[in-house]
């Protein structure tokens, strides 16, 4: 008697159904003041990665039961980074009884490094805006290298899905067919984008923020504004702007270093330097190195040995 034929349509609602059930005892509901409920997801057992926006410094989290009821705690955000809109909350457990059966607090969502990700997997956005884990599925839309963000921050890999995420799925995790998290879901962190931040960005952010409450990065001490370059060095670049230092810190590391008002900022151990937010940003993860400064000063090229200090 012949077989029926399989069923690949079944298999795969299945093996979706069994990734949201996989990862939805790690996904927490996270109070937002006034806006809508968000989300956030178990990093450890007492972290929980949300996304920076709207999350105020102390709010209430909802872990999920095994009996689908809420278990409401306290929690304190310990650090924040607009620069990849996330935020890292502790969870208050001094009080009543552990969140999960065998008094192991959260439980960690399992994480995943994107290297095998390709244009067009499935993945599923995992929200709990409200008492329930919802999902939604989407397909991996753009893949790309790193990214630098317009707050300085910096994402060793570009994942954005094919649609809009839907609202309060925001710091929620984005999961793959086997309940892995590769990413978490941001709305806001690049205009017109619905980015997942992906895991490898997360661990060091997140390694960051629990130890330093914000991500150290390279402090100059100059106030800057975009200016035009001369002509001959223009050509010479291939470009035709620099950052023009208009003010210096007192005993900042550019005053040290013998940087002066007037100045036009080109080049930072290599990299281009063609306004200030390109400035800020090659200084983004440079805290606390000796770098090599290249400036126009009287239309002559200048180089300066800098010791950066670092800011959170």
């Amino acid at each position: 008697m012949a077989q029926p034929a399989p069923d690949p349509f079944r298999a795969l609602d299945q093996a979706l159904a069994a990734a949201v059930a996989a990862v939805a005892p790690s996904v927490i509901h996270v109070s937002r003041g006034h806006h809508q409920g968000g989300t956030g997801f178990a990093w450890s057992q007492d972290l929980v990665v949300t996304c920076n926006f709207h999350t105020p410094d102390r709010t209430r989290v909802g872990i999920p039961r095994p009996d689908g009821t809420l278990d409401q705690r306290e929690a304190t955000v310990v650090g924040r980074d607009a620069g990849s809109d996330v935020a890292v909350l502790r969870v208050d457990f001094s009080g009543g009884q552990p969140a999960t059966v065998g008094g192991g607090g959260l439980t960690p969502a399992v994480t995943v490094d994107d290297a095998g990700l390709a244009v067009g997997n499935f993945a599923l956005a995992i929200g709990r805006p409200g008492h329930t884990a919802r999902a939604s599925l989407r397909a991996i839309g753009v893949l790309g290298p790193e990214q630098r963000t317009p707050h300085g921050g910096r994402l060793e890999r570009y994942i954005e899905s094919d649609r809009q995420i839907p609202r309060g799925f925001a710091g929620g995790p984005l999961i793959d067919s086997s309940g892995a998290v590769i990413g978490m879901n941001t709305r806001t962190l690049l205009r017109g984008a619905d980015l997942a931040i992906p895991v490898v960005t997360l661990r060091r952010v997140v390694a960051e923020l629990v130890a330093h409450g914000g991500i150290r990065r390279g402090y100059l001490g100059v106030g800057a504004f975009p200016a035009e370059l001369p002509a001959a060095f223009a050509q010479s670049l291939g470009r035709t702007t620099g950052a023009l230092v208009a003010s210096l810190d007192d005993d900042g590391p550019a005053a040290a270093a013998g940087v002066l008002v007037g100045d036009i900022l080109i080049e930072l151990d290599g990299a281009a330097i063609e306004d200030p937010q390109s400035l800020r940003e090659v200084l983004g993860d440079r805290a606390g190195k000796s770098v090599k400064l290249v400036a126009l000063r009287a239309a002559r090229r200048t180089e300066l040995d800098v010791t950066l200090g670092s800011k959170a």
